[in-house]
C-alpha cells in the first residue's frame, strides 16, 4: 500500500549428471582480490542526463568522498566536481527541470533526518532548501511545468506526519501546500502539484487509498490486510482523470492497473501482470505521462512493452550488452536515454542511447578495477521449503572450486548464508560485491528469499506474517539442507550474516538453533523484538500498524509474549557458536541499545562475543572507510571459524572510526590492529 519450471527442470538434469561422473579437480585459487576494489569508492556511477540533454551527472569521489560531478554529454570522462561534500557521501540525487541545478540528500552520521540541498551547477552556488532541526525531509514530487519548484514532505509541525511542501530550488522559499492532520503514510500529486490521493495503513495491516474533493477526503480505494504491501497509487496520467496502481486485489501477484479516477465506481484495468512476479519497475513518459513498460523480476529482471512506440528500442538495447538492462534517465523530448547494464560477475555498464540515430555510445563502467579480475558466477535456484514454499534464491562458489563451470564444487566448502534485510525486500541477480568477496575467499554464499520477502505475490509476503524467528527462519534452515544435501556446502562449516532483519536472523539462527552455525557476523541487528517496536522514530507512527500486524504487537499483553518469545535477547544462554556484532550508534531504526543489551547480557554470562561500534555510523555503515574496517575485521572472524582464506587486516582501519568496546580478542589480529590507530 506504501508502494513499497524450466529451471528447476534443467537443475534436477544437473543433479543427475553429477551423480554419473567423476567431479572434475578443482583449480588453483585465484588471487585474493583487495577488499579496496570491492567495497571502496565506485570510480563513476549514478550517470543522469540533464532534461535538455546537454548535460551528464554522475557520482565520483573527490577527496575520497562521493560527490555529484557534472561534464557535457560529449565527454562523459571530463567532468568537475559541483559538490562539496568532506563527510558521509553523496548517495541520492537528480537533476532539476531547470537543467542548472542538481539536488540532493543528505543527513548527519547516519541519523536518517534528511536534508535537501539545491545546487547551481554553473557556479556552484549551494541552497539548503530544508534548514530544520530533527527533520526528515522527504522528497514527494517534481513536475516538468515547474522546473523551479518541487514538492517536499516535512514532519516539522508534527515529528510523527510529513506535511506537503511547494518549495523553491533558487530561493529556498516553501509554502505549505497540503497539511497532514489525518496520519497518512502517503500523499500522491498530478503535475499540476494538485495533491490528490492519499494512504494510510489501517489497523489491520490493510490500507485505503482516498481522494481529495471539495476540500475533504473520501474514500476511493480500500485495500485489505492480504493486499496492504502490494496494493499502492502511483501516479497520474497528463490529463490527471487516470490513476496508475500496483493493484494485487483479486489476483496474487501485483499488477500494474489504471483506474478512471472520474468514475462513480471505478475499477481497474491491468496494464500488465505476471503469475510470478510482482511489478518491479514502471517506465513513464517524462511529459506525456503515459506508462510505457513494466519490469517483473522472479529470478532475473525482464520487461513488458505497453506502449509500442519503444518497442524496438527495446529490440535494440538487448543486443547492446549482456545483462539486465534498465532506464536510468531521459531527457525531456525523449531522444536521449541513459541506460544501465548489470551483470553477475563484472561492473556496471552506462550507455548513453541515441533514440532518433539507434545508437548506444559507451560512456564508462562503474569499477574499473574490476573490469580484469575473475569474478564468480551467481546462480539462481529455486529452493523447495518443508511446506511447499518456493524460495527464488541465489549462490556463488569460488571460480576455481566449480571446474566444470556447472555449479557443483568438487567438494563440498565452508559456506556463508548470506541473509537480506527488511525483511519486506529482496535479493536479486546481478554484480554483489558481498558475494563476490566471500567467494573469492574460499566460500560458498547462498542468499535466500525467504517468506515475506517481497517481489513474489502477496501469498509469500503474507506468509511470513508473525514468523519472525519461526517459519522466516525455517527457510533459511531448509536452505542449508538444500546447500549441503548437494554437495555445495560442508555442514560443519555454514556460517550466517546478514544486517537489518540479516542481522537479527543471526541472532535467531545462533540463539534458536545454536547447533546449525559454525559463527555468526550480526550487522545493526535488533536483539529484543519489544524493545525495537518501542523505539522506532516518530515519523514511522505512519506504519506502526504494518508492523503490529506482521511482527508482532508491543502495545497489547498478548502481542508482548510473541514479541519475547521471537527475541534472541531472551536465549543468550543458548549461545554456542562465536558471534561478531558490528553496529551504528546513530542509527535512529534498531538502535545501539539493540545491540548493547546482547553484549551485556552474553558478557554477564562469560559468553564470548566481539562487538565492532562506529560512532559516525547509523543504519549500515555508508563511509567507506567504514565498510572496509568492518570488512576486515568479518574476513579474518569468518577465516578463523570457516578456515577460508583471508586478507589481513592490514591498513584497513585507517582512515575509519572503529571502536571496539568489547572483545577485541575474539578477531585474530584485531587489538593490533587498533593499537596501530
Amino acid at each position: 500500500m506504501l508502494g513499497i519450471g524450466a529451471y528447476m527442470c534443467s537443475l534436477m538434469f544437473a543433479c543427475a549428471a553429477w551423480g554419473a561422473q567423476e567431479a572434475a579437480r578443482p583449480a588453483a585459487p585465484d588471487p585474493l582480490i583487495p577488499r579496496a576494489v570491492l567495497f571502496g569508492n565506485p570510480d563513476r556511477a549514478s550517470p543522469q542526463i540533464s532534461p535538455d540533454g546537454k548535460q551528464l551527472a554522475y557520482l565520483a569521489p573527490l577527496d575520497g568522498v562521493l560527490n555529484v560531478f557534472v561534464t557535457t554529454i560529449d565527454k562523459p570522462e571530463g567532468g568537475k566536481a559541483v559538490t562539496r561534500d568532506k563527510a558521509r557521501g553523496i548517495r541520492q540525487y537528480f537533476w532539476a527541470y531547470t537543467s542548472g541545478h542538481v539536488l540532493y540528500i543528505q543527513d548527519k552520521g547516519g541519523d536518517e533526518n534528511w536534508r535537501v540541498y539545491s545546487v547551481d551547477v554553473d557556479t556552484g552556488a549551494e541552497k539548503d532548501l530544508t534548514p530544520l532541526e530533527n527533520t526528515a525531509a522527504r522528497i514527494l514530487a517534481v513536475s516538468h511545468k515547474f522546473p523551479r519548484e518541487i514538492l517536499i514532505g516535512l514532519n516539522d509541525r508534527k515529528p510523527e506526519f510529513h506535511d506537503v511542501y511547494r518549495v523553491n530550488i533558487v530561493t529556498g522559499e516553501r509554502t505549505l501546500a497540503q497539511p497532514n492532520d489525518e496520519g497518512f503514510a502517503r500523499f500522491v500529486s498530478d503535475d499540476d502539484y494538485r495533491v490528490r490521493m492519499a494512504a494510510r495503513f489501517t489497523p489491520d495491516g490493510g490500507g485505503e487509498i482516498l481522494r481529495a474533493a471539495a476540500g475533504k477526503w473520501t474514500d476511493f480505494v480500500k485495500v485489505g490486510n492480504e493486499d496492504g504491501m502490494t496494493t499502492s497509487a502511483i501516479g497520474f496520467d497528463k490529463a490527471g482523470s487516470t490513476l496508475y496502481m500496483l493493484d494485487s486485489r483479486g489476483r496474487d501477484t501485483a499488477a500494474l492497473v489504471s483506474i478512471n479516477v472520474d468514475s462513480a465506481s471505478p475499477s481497474p484495468t491491468v496494464l500488465a501482470s505476471d503469475a510470478r512476479a510482482d511489478v518491479d519497475d514502471v517506465m513513464i513518459h517524462p511529459t506525456q505521462r503515459n506508462v510505457q513498460a513494466a519490469a517483473f523480476n522472479y529470478e532475473r529482471k525482464k520487461w513488458q512493452i505497453i506502449d509500442k512506440s519503444i518497442q524496438a528500442d527495446f529490440d535494440y538495447l538487448q543486443t547492446v550488452a549482456d545483462g539486465d538492462f534498465e532506464i536510468a534517465s531521459r531527457t525531456l523530448d525523449d531522444s536521449q536515454w541513459i541506460v544501465e547494464y548489470v551483470l553477475d560477475d563484472g561492473p556496471v555498464r552506462y550507455y548513453r542511447y541515441d533514440r532518433p540515430a539507434r545508437k548506444a555510445h559507451f560512456l564508462f563502467t562503474n569499477r574499473k578495477a574490476l573490469e580484469g579480475v575473475k569474478l564468480a558466477k551467481m546462480r539462481p535456484v529455486v529452493i523447495p521449503a518443508r511446506d511447499g514454499q518456493k524460495l527464488v534464491s541465489y549462490y556463488t562458489l569460488p571460480t576455481w572450486a566449480d571446474p566444470g563451470r556447472d555449479g557443483k564444487p568438487a567438494s563440498p566448502l565452508p559456506m556463508v548464508l548470506f541473509v537480506h534485510g527488511g525483511p519486506w525486500a529482496r535479493d536479486e541477480w546481478g554484480l554483489n560485491a558481498y558475494q563476490q568477496w566471500l567467494a573469492n575467499r574460499g566460500y560458498a554464499v547462498l542468499s535466500v528469499n525467504y517468506r515475506g520477502s517481497t517481489g513474489f505475490g502477496k501469498k509469500f509476503i503474507n506468509a511470513g506474517n508473525m514468523e519472525w524467528a519461526g517459519k522466516m527462519h525455517n527457510d533459511l534452515l531448509d536452505a542449508v539442507e538444500w546447500a549441503v544435501g548437494r554437495g555445495i556446502a560442508d555442514r560443519a562449516r555454514v556460517g550466517i550474516m546478514g544486517g537489518s532483519y540479516g542481522g537479527y536472523a543471526t541472532l535467531v539462527g545462533l540463539t534458536f538453533t545454536p547447533e546449525v552455525f559454525a559463527c555468526g557476523v550480526d550487522i545493526v541487528g535488533p536483539s529484543n523484538l519489544e524493545t525495537l517496536l518501542n523505539s522506532i522514530p516518530p515519523y514511522w507512527a505512519p506504519i506502526v500498524n504494518l508492523f503490529t500486524s506482521r511482527v508482532g504487537d508491543h502495545r497489547t499483553e498478548e502481542g508482548r509474549k510473541l514479541l519475547n518469545a521471537r527475541s534472541p535477547l531472551n536465549r543468550v544462554d543458548r549461545i554456542r557458536r562465536p558471534l561478531l556484532i558490528g553496529q551504528g550508534a546513530n542509527d535512529p531504526r534498531v538502535k545501539q541499545s539493540e545491540s548493547d543489551q546482547i553484549v551485556r547480557a552474553m558478557s554477564e554470562k562469560k559468553i564470548p562475543v566481539g562487538y565492532v561500534l562506529f560512532p559516525d555510523e547509523g543504519h549500515g555503515f555508508a563511509r567507506p572507510e567504514n565498510r572496509m574496517a568492518f570488512n576486515a575485521v568479518t574476513e579474518a572472524f569468518l577465516a578463523e571459524h570457516l578456515k577460508g582464506r583471508y586478507e589481513p587486516i592490514g591498513e584497513d582501519l585507517k582512515g575509519s572510526s572503529i571502536t571496539v568496546p568489547h572483545g577485541a580478542e575474539q578477531v585474530p589480529g584485531l587489538k593490533e590492529a587498533m593499537a596501530k590507530e
